[in-house]
């Protein structure tokens, strides 16, 4: 279906069966289906999402996915990274005019969060790109590297990405003040923009971070925030799986 204004909105999980942390991970078995099924299933139960597929290089996964009824295509193996994935397949569908990257691993992805992202993208007609963050309320998380951090300007834009801790509180009287916020791994895309995107040579900052969304910001594109308080569980090694096993069982999965 077509939101209100008539935007076909494609949602695309991308998925490669190779992990350095967890091998085949995509395939893992998560509450006796794969695991990247479940992000698919809960991508698509979003109210603005038109239609969802999972994109992959491997047979392997569009084996496993397709006899639940799920959609697959088969992309390039040669792709540096998910998004260059997506762009692939955007450019096979051409009636699409947001494409949305929900993470292959994110099993508990609310679909909430991720009509939140649509809906920035629409409401902003300058905007590019929409994404998410949430606040960081554990500050063991503010020094780690794997916790990408950003900071926004007051109409919800990006300014920046790191993995540092942003914003450096310089006095401490004002640390009380620091709002510290986890970006999060999903993207809404404008898709004639997506597709400019992947042929977009790396940037100096984003080779430093190794941050794509630097990229773009580099570029001047303007990347809209919103602020959810959904933190995201994503499985990077075994003992993630076993965590949001452990939390579908508790109904969380919906």
């Amino acid at each position: 279906m077509e939101d209100q204004c008539g935007n076909s909105v494609l949602c695309v999980v991308p998925a490669r069966l190779g992990s350095t942390r967890f091998p085949g991970k995509m395939l893992a078995p998560l509450c006796g289906r794969p695991l990247v099924l479940h992000a698919y299933e809960r991508a698509r139960k979003a109210r603005l999402v038109s239609s969802a597929l999972i994109a992959t290089d491997d047979v392997q996964i569009l084996q496993a996915v397709e006899p639940f009824g799920a959609r697959c295509e088969m992309t390039r193996a040669d792709h540096a990274s998910g998004t260059d994935r997506i762009a692939e397949v955007a450019a096979r569908h051409p009636e699409a005019d947001v494409v949305v990257n929900v993470q292959g691993d994110e099993a508990l992805i609310d679909p909430a969060v991720v009509d939140a992202v649509v809906q920035a993208l629409l409401d902003d007609p300058e905007a590019a790109i929409a994404t998410a963050a949430c606040p960081i309320r554990n500050t063991e998380r503010l020094d780690d590297p794997n916790v990408v951090k950003v900071v926004c300007d007051i109409r919800g834009r990006a300014l920046y990405f790191s993995r540092a801790r942003i914003p450096h509180v310089r006095d401490a009287v004002d640390a009380s003040g620091a709002r510290y916020l986890q970006h999060l791994g999903l993207y809404a895309y404008r898709r004639d923009r997506l597709l400019a995107f992947a042929g977009l040579p790396q940037t100096p900052l984003e080779k430093l971070e190794k941050l794509e969304q630097l990229r773009a910001l580099e570029n001047g594109w303007i990347i809209r925030v919103i602020e959810t308080d959904y933190a995201g569980i994503g499985v990077d090694v075994p003992a993630d799986l076993e965590v949001v096993q452990k939390l579908l069982e508790q109904g969380l999965g919906g």
